[in-house]
């Protein structure tokens, strides 16, 4: 099937994933999600040194901070997500599906040889850039793939 097989062929670039939000990782929990806020994201990348060190997402926001009752002055470190699972521009589209699937992750890293951050992927971009690029395959599926009418419908 071409689907699959451009799934395993195209690298993560040709998803042109946008440019990430970045904070430093000497930056506050309210440092990060006044970004969030002004950006209207989902996520933030912490770097130290120009390298990712982690990730700081609206969940780790509600479980890591208000959960807790911690204070919004806590350093983003204590709050993000270190050393997350991420992609290189050149790994394929396939690579990033897996491992955002496998994670359960909602937005992956992006990052280049030297890992600094190049941009963020997110499973929105993904099904976007499948409906745009595969329209057939993907609005002709059944609402559940096991469940195959016996007939045609219609004359």
């Amino acid at each position: 099937m071409e689907l699959t097989r451009n799934l395993m062929v195209e690298s993560v670039g040709r998803l042109n994933p946008p440019r990430p939000l970045c904070v430093d990782a000497c930056e506050s929990v309210a440092a990060a999600v006044a970004t969030l806020r002004r950006e209207r994201v989902g996520c933030v990348l912490v770097v130290e040194g120009g390298e990712l060190a982690g990730i700081f997402t609206e969940r780790d926001l509600l479980k890591k901070v208000l959960a807790r009752g911690e204070p919004l002055s806590t350093p983003v470190t204590a709050a993000m997500t270190a050393r997350p699972v991420s992609v290189n521009v050149l790994d394929s589209v396939r690579t990033a599906v897996e491992r955002m699937q496998v994670g359960g992750y909602r937005h992956v890293p992006v990052v280049d040889e030297g890992n600094r951050p190049v941009g963020v992927l997110s499973a929105k971009r993904i099904v976007r850039y499948l409906a745009e690029h595969y329209p057939t395959t993907v609005y002709n599926q059944p609402p559940d793939p096991l469940l195959v009418p016996e007939t045609t419908d219609g004359a």
